[in-house]
């Protein structure tokens, strides 16, 4: 084994564990041999494997974490590290961005047939993971780690440590939610925090630093993930990063092809494509129409990713848009979310949500059923008004 690695691992467990987890911890089966974490740069991936191994049975000699894009591996062979470190006695490793090592699922299933190791990896979300790892599917298990949750945040802030609901239960009770809730504290003195540095956990590194570390986060993700994965020729990039410029302060609507087209200056064929590259990277929702909408193979609409990037893509945003976005970020993880042409969305084919400020009223959704307005700027709803804030319990 390459001594470096050893060196960098025993530095990497020496550090003190946070004591905040992430929802998903506790969703993971740890019991299986090969684990994978996949999730948009900066979501707390390495944070969770490194609580897992400080939590876990094994001692510190057993366990090997390897970040994957150190320049002490390149072209090394990561299968040929590992079995190394199995023969001594090796039994957890750890693999960080996985996605910098070429051909990684045959160094998987290499490892799989002929160790015992148990490994957990974590990777960029932009890879289409469980199609690459079809031999292993049955053997791997593979999570995906979202932004934080407006109720994540409040807990990672140590502000209040408060249970997640179900989406039918902020549908159907929020008003009784909404009241153990404010018993505890004031949401919405914290909620526009939250929209403007509390998606990411590195905002506990300073909050004065936090823009220009998301920045680094979305140039790395184009520059360097979305580049190699999908094999973007370089003076294309640039492409990519105006979308995000031209949304943070555009008007959430229906997507107007030849507009976007010419506003990035490439044909509409090729960006469709890099649309999907960037919401494979988590910089993006694309939101499509229904199975019975007309427009189901076109974005209907286009979202960043979260609240916090509208904050350093662009000088004056738009309110709607950072609306729609927090709470498609919210729903997501856990729901199928489409474009609604009489609400704003259709969730799981069965509830339309429109969502506005404390002006919306139910015009839009009139005749509906199970139609409900998520309202911001209000502590507490009532009937099917509910306060937008609210969705940010749902993990």
């Amino acid at each position: 084994m390459i001594p470096i690695l050893a060196k960098l691992s025993k530095r990497f467990l020496s550090i003190k564990p946070s004591s905040f987890r992430r929802f998903l911890y506790d969703k993971i089966d740890f019991s299986a041999q090969i684990i994978g974490i996949v999730g948009g740069r900066g979501s707390g991936k390495t944070t969770l494997m490194h609580q897992y191994a400080k939590s876990s049975k094994y001692k510190p000699s057993q366990i090997l974490y390897i970040s994957c894009d150190h320049p002490s591996i390149l072209n090394e062979n990561i299968y040929e590290i590992a079995d190394d470190f199995y023969t001594h006695g090796g039994k957890l490793l750890l693999l960080d961005e996985i996605h910098k090592v070429k051909d990684f699922p045959s160094h998987l299933k290499a490892i799989y047939d002929f160790t015992d190791l148990q490994v957990i990896f974590s990777g960029s979300s932009a890879m289409s993971i469980r199609h690459e790892l079809a031999d292993l599917s049955r053997r791997a298990l593979v999570y995906d780690l979202p932004i934080l949750s407006f109720r994540e945040f409040l807990a990672l802030k140590n502000i209040v440590h408060l249970k997640s609901y179900s989406l039918e239960e902020i549908l159907h009770s929020h008003e009784d939610i909404v009241v153990e809730i404010i018993s505890e504290i004031k949401p919405l003195e914290y909620f526009s925090d939250y929209l403007e540095y509390g998606a990411y956990p590195f905002f506990k590194e300073g909050i004065n630093s936090y823009s220009e570390r998301l920045l680094e986060v979305v140039h790395t993700t184009i520059d360097s993930d979305l580049a190699s994965i999908f094999s973007i020729n370089y003076e294309k990039l640039d492409a990519l990063k105006k979308v995000l410029y031209m949304l943070c302060s555009t008007t959430p609507y229906e997507v107007n092809k030849s507009k976007l087209s010419n506003g990035v200056g490439i044909s509409w064929s090729t960006l469709a494509k890099y649309l999907e590259y960037m919401q494979k990277g988590s910089l993006l929702h694309i939101v499509r129409g229904s199975k019975g909408h007309k427009t189901l193979h076109t974005p209907n609409k286009i979202l960043l990713n979260n609240p916090n990037l509208f904050s350093v893509l662009c000088a004056k945003a738009d309110v709607g848009a950072i609306r729609e976005s927090f709470i498609v970020s919210q729903l997501l993880p856990s729901h199928q979310v489409h474009y609604h042409h009489q609400g704003d969305f259709l969730v799981d084919e069965r509830y339309t949500i429109e969502v506005g400020g404390r002006s919306k009223d139910i015009k839009q959704i009139k005749g509906l059923k199970e139609a409900y307005l998520a309202i911001d700027d209000i502590e507490s709803g009532y009937d099917n008004t509910i306060p937008l804030w609210l969705f940010g319990f749902l993990y």
